[in-house]
């Protein structure tokens, strides 16, 4: 072919051929979202240098519980010396630290380098790949806290520690971290989804899910050595870590607490944090939203 001009110009077959086989959907996208974000958070597929925050949090989250571990079996403790639910309460900064570095990998960076309008192209829609990222995070977290009491367990089993009271007090914990993944997932995902520079999005979790923290178990320990609990009650509302204590205090799961949470303030901590839950996913999927109608 040749223009006005006289230039000429050849088509090459390159080999492509067309693709006429079945075409997986969204669950199929949503899949593979899911599975990056997780490797992802613990820096998996990605540099060297990405693997060694997650992986020295996890190392000196698990430090302690094999400490435990052989000072069980060695010495012949009747008992764990720390509950399942309580080891993620006594370890929440490594926790709180995890959560804080790795959701800016996950919310901050597609938002940052605008490559979330690759993700939003069809047939992959703002809700799922909010719920998704979400999902990848709270696993993450999940595990992170998992890996530490299993080794617990195993210890507790080796030193021939009651089977049934084990697994009882397993299961309440796995309850509530499971609880616990969700709702730091989905306050330090919002927080990175806002905040678009990590050091920003960094910051902003560790205020919410340490600092807040830290002040709320202050003024709940203040209130309880001056006899007034309901308003340590009223503040224990107002974290994630603080929801956790209560309510691991209250199921008699082994969580120490300052201030004790029992009648009508059980449910009202439960749905309290079941409600903070779905406004995180909430404000995740109008925020993706709003980024993806521009």
């Amino acid at each position: 072919m040749s223009d006005a001009s006289g230039r000429s110009g050849v088509i090459h077959d390159l080999g492509y051929r067309h693709y006429d086989g079945p075409r997986e959907g969204t669950g199929a996208i949503g899949r593979t979202l899911f599975v990056t974000g997780l490797r992802h958070a613990y820096g998996l597929g990605r540099s060297g240098k990405s693997k060694i925050m997650p992986f020295l949090l996890l190392g000196m989250s698990v430090l302690p519980a094999a400490i435990v571990v052989g000072v069980v079996v060695l010495t012949g403790l009747a008992s764990l010396p720390v509950t399942y639910a309580d080891y993620s309460n006594q370890t929440n900064l490594l926790v709180s630290l995890f959560a804080a570095a790795q959701a800016p990998v996950l919310f901050s960076r597609d938002l940052r380098h605008r490559s979330i309008v690759l993700y939003l192209a069809r047939p992959l829609s703002a809700s799922v790949f909010a719920l998704v990222r979400w999902l990848s995070l709270s696993v993450a977290i999940f595990l992170f806290t998992l890996v530490p009491t299993l080794l617990l367990l195993v210890g507790a089993l080796l030193a021939g520690l009651d089977k049934s009271d084990q697994l009882s007090d397993l299961w309440k914990a796995l309850v509530l971290q499971v609880l616990l993944a969700a709702l730091v997932a989905g306050l330090s995902g919002f927080i990175s989804s806002v905040s678009l520079r990590r050091g920003f999005a960094v910051v902003g979790s560790v205020m919410v899910l340490i600092v807040l923290a830290s002040v709320i178990t202050v003024v709940q320990s203040i209130a309880h050595e001056q006899d007034s609990d309901t308003v340590g009650v009223w503040a224990g509302l107002l974290s994630p870590w603080s929801l956790y204590g209560g309510l691991g205090q209250a199921w008699d799961a082994g969580v120490r607490n300052p201030v004790t949470v029992d009648g009508a303030w059980v449910p009202a901590y439960a749905i309290v944090a079941l409600l903070l839950v779905g406004g995180c996913l909430l404000a995740l999927v109008a925020r993706f939203r709003k980024v993806g109608s521009r």
